[in-house]
């Protein structure tokens, strides 16, 4: 390679970071992904018990692994790859209370305790998590507040021990969940292997779902919004 060349190509490179690194600075919580979903929901808000599934890559991965789990049903994803408890704070009045919805599944914090937006403690997210329930609640919303699902490393952001802090922050959650008078969905009991982390069948890297590990989630889940829907 010349060195004019390897200098374009490098300059070319690191334009395509500032501008991607510049638009996430700018719309750091996302809020553009879902506008024209959004819009198109307020307009056409007919369905009853909506329940919007607010989270991460797990939740937004949800829908190319079993589409069909959504279809013809009044389940809104509503899941954004890689984000953290603070980004869903941010856009849970437009992504969540401004669809109108029944109930509200809320699956966050690996991507916390991964350090994906910079350092921050369990009980930050915990109370990050307490700010979303408390935003439903007064918007006559029932949050079901789900357990973090295991994760023995991050393979983005290996060493963060989340084998050990999930556990932590699941039963703050918990507790969180009791005080606060809302259902608590524990997916991690029914996933978690010996290591503290997902069977190899439910996942793709320790971290991501495999179709099987979908389907324990969705027992689970219909089970909780069925008894929610019920009382």
């Amino acid at each position: 390679m010349t060195k004019l060349k390897f200098v374009m190509v490098t300059a070319s490179l690191l334009l395509g970071f500032f501008q991607k690194n510049t638009a996430i600075a700018q719309d750091w919580a996302n809020l553009k992904k879902y506008q024209n979903e959004n819009l198109a929901l307020e307009l056409h808000n007919s369905q009853n018990n909506r329940v919007v599934f607010m989270g991460n890559s797990i939740t937004e991965g949800w829908l190319q692994a079993n589409p069909k789990f959504f279809e013809g049903k009044p389940y809104v994803n509503r899941g954004i790859g890689g984000q953290t408890t603070p980004q869903m704070l941010l856009r849970f009045r437009q992504d969540v209370i401004d669809l109108n919805p029944k109930i509200v599944v809320i699956l966050a914090g690996t991507n916390d305790i991964a350090e994906n937006t910079g350092p921050i403690t369990l009980e930050q997210i915990r109370d990050n998590m307490l700010s979303m329930v408390e935003l439903a609640k007064a918007n006559h919303i029932i949050p079901i507040v789900c357990s973090v699902l295991p994760a023995y490393d991050y393979p983005w952001r290996p060493g963060k021990a989340p084998n050990i802090k999930i556990p932590k922050l699941n039963e703050m959650l918990r507790q969180m969940s009791t005080e606060h008078k809302v259902p608590y969905l524990d997916y991690f009991s029914a996933m978690v292997d010996d290591r503290n982390g997902l069977p190899e069948a439910y996942t793709t890297d320790e971290v991501h779902l495999t179709k099987e590990g979908y389907a324990v989630m969705e027992k689970l889940v219909e089970k909780a919004i069925g008894k929610v829907l019920q009382e």
